[in-house]
């Protein structure tokens, strides 16, 4: 596991009108800051990779679909430089991974529908100095292939 990753599975609360689904509480463990929550949705089989923030924890979870989250940690002097890690999260893995700051990260749409993915980081968007580095999802030095493994 990536230093300073952290993966909380959430809890899901049915009833005869349908389900909530708690995703992230000032109260718990993993929470540190609170900058503003968004919703964002990806095609299938869309990648939205790489990026990373300087300053931003990201607490990703899919509530819609399935995506297939990764990670690479590329932070110099970090226990875990140079590791990869894989998560496929949504509606049949309902999990939040918290991504902290300096960690490469992006995610496929590996449903067949849409998936949506809400995000709660720990610092609101600056339009005028986005705390955002990018890389091609395709062509750049993160080992990781997008292509769906099939066997």
């Amino acid at each position: 596991m990536i230093d300073g990753v952290k993966v909380k599975t959430l809890k899901v609360i049915p009833d005869e009108r349908g389900r909530l689904m708690e995703i992230l509480r000032r109260d718990d463990e993993l929470f540190g800051a609170f900058g503003q929550v968004y919703a964002t949705t990806t095609l299938p089989g869309v990648v939205k990779a790489w990026h990373k923030h300087e300053k931003q924890t990201d607490n990703v979870a899919c509530v819609a679909g399935m995506i297939k989250l990764a990670l690479f940690d590329g932070r110099e002097g970090s226990p875990s430089q140079g590791e990869l890690s894989q998560f496929y999260l949504g509606v049949h893995r309902p999990i939040l991974v918290q991504i902290p700051a300096g960690v490469w990260h992006g995610w496929m749409c590996v449903s067949p529908e849409e998936a949506v993915v809400v995000n709660v980081p720990t610092e609101p968007y600056n339009p005028d100095h986005p705390d955002e580095q990018r890389l091609d999802p395709h062509d750049s030095l993160i080992p990781y292939d997008w292509r769906r493994k099939d066997g």
